[in-house]
Parts: C-alpha cells; sequence; structure tokens
C-alpha cells in the first residue's frame, strides 16, 4: 500500500508555533491557496481511499480535491489534545506554569490533555492496525505535523524529540510504502 500524508495547509499566523490540538481553526488565506495547489498537484493521482482528520484545518485543505470516492472524516487523525495549553506558545506556557522545560519527553508529559502514549498507540493502531486490515492500495491521509512526526518515531524508531525536530510545513506531504515503512519522497507544494 501506498500511503500519502499530507499535513494541512497554513493557519492564521496568530496561531503558529502554538499547541493547537483540537482547537478547530480555519485555514488562512494562504493555506486556502496552499489547498488549491495540493488539489492541482494531486488531481491526475487515483485513491481508493481518502481519510482526513475531522478538524476544520484538515477539511478545509481538502475541499478543493475532486474524487470519486467519499472522503472519511476521523478523530482517530486529529493532532493530540493538549488541554488548557491549546492555543498557547512555549513561552506563554513557560510563563505561565510552575514547570519548566528539562527534556522533550517530561515537557510533553507536564502538558495538559491526551496522554502522550495514548496519543501515539492512536496513531499506530490507524496506521498499522486499521489501514493494514484493508485491502487499499493507494491511500490520501490529511492530517496534521504531530500525526505525522509521531508515524515517523514509530516506524523509523527515532525519538519523538528527533521526530519533533524535522521540519515539516504547512501543505507538505510525504509518500510512505507501507510494505517496508520507509518513506519515499517529501515535498511541498
Amino acid at each position: 500500500m501506498i500511503i500519502t500524508l499530507i499535513r494541512h495547509g497554513e493557519v492564521d499566523e496568530h496561531y503558529h508555533g502554538c499547541y493547537n490540538g483540537h482547537i478547530d481553526i480555519a485555514l488562512s488565506l494562504k493555506g486556502e491557496e496552499q489547498a488549491r495547489e495540493l488539489a492541482h498537484h494531486f488531481k491526475e493521482k487515483d485513491f481508493d481511499a481518502v481519510f482526513c482528520s475531522d478538524l476544520k484545518r484538515c477539511k478545509q485543505t481538502l475541499e478543493p480535491f475532486n474524487f470519486d470516492i467519499r472522503p472519511v472524516y476521523t478523530q482517530a487523525l486529529r493532532e493530540k489534545s493538549w488541554g488548557r495549553h491549546e492555543g498557547k506558545s512555549f513561552d506563554e506556557i513557560i510563563k505561565d506554569e510552575d514547570f519548566k522545560y528539562i527534556d522533550f519527553v517530561q515537557w510533553i508529559n507536564a502538558l495538559d490533555g491526551e496522554d502522550y502514549s495514548q496519543y501515539i498507540e492512536r496513531i499506530e493502531s490507524f496506521f498499522k492496525g486499521f489501514l493494514m486490515a484493508n485491502p487499499y492500495k493507494n491511500v490520501l491521509v490529511l492530517t496534521h505535523a504531530g500525526v505525522i512526526r509521531v508515524l515517523m518515531h514509530i516506524l523509523q524508531e527515532i525519538s519523538l524529540e528527533e521526530a519533533f525536530s524535522t521540519s515539516f510545513s504547512y501543505a507538505n506531504y510525504i509518500v510512505l510504502d507501507s510494505e517496508t515503512w520507509t518513506f519515499t519522497e517529501t515535498q511541498c507544494v
């Protein structure tokens, strides 16, 4: 199976560099343009399944696409929930909280919201469980950078810190071959 993973288009600048999680924010004007460019780039691609996070920024990125099949919108592809820290930047959290950054794992476990081990399990279950249990050949997945980075952590057996140090811009995409679980291409439109 070939899985094309797309990160949603750009959101309003106010949300850049923040722990946005489940905040249902819309695309910026630039993000809307990126969505149209992605749709144009993939217009000749024949997908037999399309899965998309149910959050607005992903759904809006998918809107310009024209498929013969109906996309499936799912919470399984959502970014991690950061609870009361959602919408805040690292600096805002440091200023407001009585804990400090020691290392990456300590930090993500100190933040509120979805337990990180459950988040990783959710991502692994969707890709290695659900997708692999179906006879798909060419799948499009529209999701969030955190989901893609967690998948890199799982498949490439790299630390979470290393995965989250990987730059993955808005409207970037990466192609994954599930036979070898290797990433074969990465691009930004």
